[in-house]
């Protein structure tokens, strides 16, 4: 199916095109490499709440930010910046009208700008027609940011290197109770921080993980975690709660923790108890992204 099929023209011009948010559902350091990027581990899992990218096909080859986005400088946004590099890496003489609706919380460690750019690459290769492969397209996102891959890729996925070698995995069905503490978590100060541990063990059977490895409902250990509770106090708070209820962890870099539940109606009962002024959502693990369907038939690049 064309992205023309599955997402028509809404009245406002554009198409609107899911950006789902993400979970680590475990994350570990084993090392750094000489050009100073982190080696990880970590299993990505999108969740049912994502931002809106709304795409309209220009013929003059403009990129033009149809909408502001607040705190965001437009040489910051990757949406924008994922468009230009799939005009440069196909000589593509079409441009584009961008503009965001964003749910995902900026600064949560829920990957909401890495997202977006996925989006963006993957709904105006089929809108440009310009039929590059997934793989192409995973190089294109690498070089906007090392998330920006598994996004594409499109599937629950264990993630190793900076997070560029991805192997698809299953996950337990689980629904996932997110809280947003009041605070944004910049990933570089995490990072930085010489209290993170580096040296995680890394995984040492050969071939782990197998494709038919089924992630468990708990969410394992994040090697970030002790570094942003210890700089950002509200995140150590939301988490205790959690924990109350449900095995939780920090997701990314902070500052979002997440709780895994084997219901629904579960989850939604323990947000109705989280203490005043504790802001947060329920959503549902996909084991696809909604996109993932738009490159089934691209063999091109």
């Amino acid at each position: 199916m064309t992205a023309e099929a599955l997402f028509p023209v809404q009245p406002d011009g554009l198409r609107h095109f899911p950006a789902p948010a993400k979970l680590n559902l475990m994350l570990h350091v084993v090392g750094r490499r000489a050009d100073g990027y982190h080696l990880l581990e970590t299993v990505f899992r999108f969740i049912d709440h994502s931002d809106s990218v709304g795409l309209a096909v220009r013929a003059d080859g403009r990129i033009v930010r149809a909408a502001d986005l607040p705190g965001v400088p437009e040489a910051d946004d990757l949406s924008i910046r994922a468009a230009r590099a799939l005009q440069r890496a196909t000589g593509c003489t079409l441009g584009a009208d961008v503009a965001l609706t964003k749910r995902i919380p900026q600064g949560g460690g829920l990957g909401g700008g890495s997202s977006d750019a996925a989006t963006v690459l993957v709904a105006l290769n089929s809108l440009w027609q310009t039929g590059l492969s997934r793989i192409a397209l995973q190089e294109i996102g690498l070089g906007l940011g090392a998330d920006v891959p598994a996004f594409v890729f499109g599937k629950t996925a264990f993630a190793s290197g900076i997070g560029e070698e991805l192997v698809a995995i299953d996950a337990e069905p689980a629904t996932y109770l997110v809280l947003v503490p009041p605070v944004q978590v910049p990933t570089q100060r995490i990072f930085q921080s010489p209290h993170l541990t580096r040296d995680s063990p890394a995984a040492k059977i050969a071939g782990f993980p197998h494709p038919h490895f089924r992630f468990a409902l708990a969410p394992g250990r994040n090697d970030l975690e002790p570094v942003a509770v210890a700089g950002y106090p509200e995140v150590g708070e939301h988490l205790a709660w959690l924990r109350q209820h449900a095995p939780a962890a920090m997701s990314g870099s902070g500052a979002c923790v997440f709780g895994a539940f084997g219901s629904a109606s579960e989850a939604r009962a323990v947000f109705a108890r989280r203490p005043a002024g504790m802001e947060g959502f329920v959503a549902e693990g996909l084991d696809r992204h909604p996109l993932h369907g738009l490159l089934e038939c691209r063999s091109k690049g």
